[in-house]
């Protein structure tokens, strides 16, 4: 049986010891969905949406690489990362936007978490540039597609 990596022996949160561990090229790509509606699909000219606030997607890019880099800030126990590489992409299928977050590093701990963070910080502005044309948006959901370079690898079909 698997036991929670982030609690001490006493059972209080602690961040995990990597010191220890060897330091390998670490990857991880996370998904995030969000579901716009036709009512938000219309506006789509080429690859973007454009908005009195700017572009949708480009937008969302930049605001997920930031929050990639700064996951440390907002994930309590996550380790300081430095990224060798964050690419966020945002294609469309039907009336969704899917984000897509690719990152990696050397290091001795996974980028796992910055990249659901990334994904997660490109939909939410999405959804912020997007809410004056409706509230009917969903993220509907956000998950990790694969991971490289720690104990084990891991790929979502």
């Amino acid at each position: 049986m698997s036991s929670f990596t982030h609690l001490n022996a006493d059972g209080n949160p602690a961040m995990v010891d990597v010191g220890a561990k060897t330091v390998t090229r670490r990857t991880a790509r996370a998904r995030s969905v969000v579901s716009l509606g036709p009512d938000i699909m219309q506006h789509l000219n080429g690859h973007d949406i454009s908005t009195k606030k700017g572009p949708v997607f480009q937008t969302a890019i930049i605001a997920g690489t930031m929050a990639a880099k700064r996951t440390d800030d907002l994930i309590p126990l996550c380790h300081s990362l430095g990224l060798d590489n964050c690419q966020i992409t945002i294609t469309t299928e039907g009336s969704e936007a899917i984000v897509d977050c690719l990152v990696s590093t050397e290091g001795k701990t996974g980028v796992e978490m910055e990249a659901l963070v990334g994904a997660s910080v490109a939909a939410l502005t999405i959804y912020d540039m997007c809410k004056a044309f409706s509230h009917d948006i969903i993220i509907r959901e956000t998950k990790l597609m694969e991971k490289t370079g720690g104990k084990r690898d891991f790929r979502r079909e």
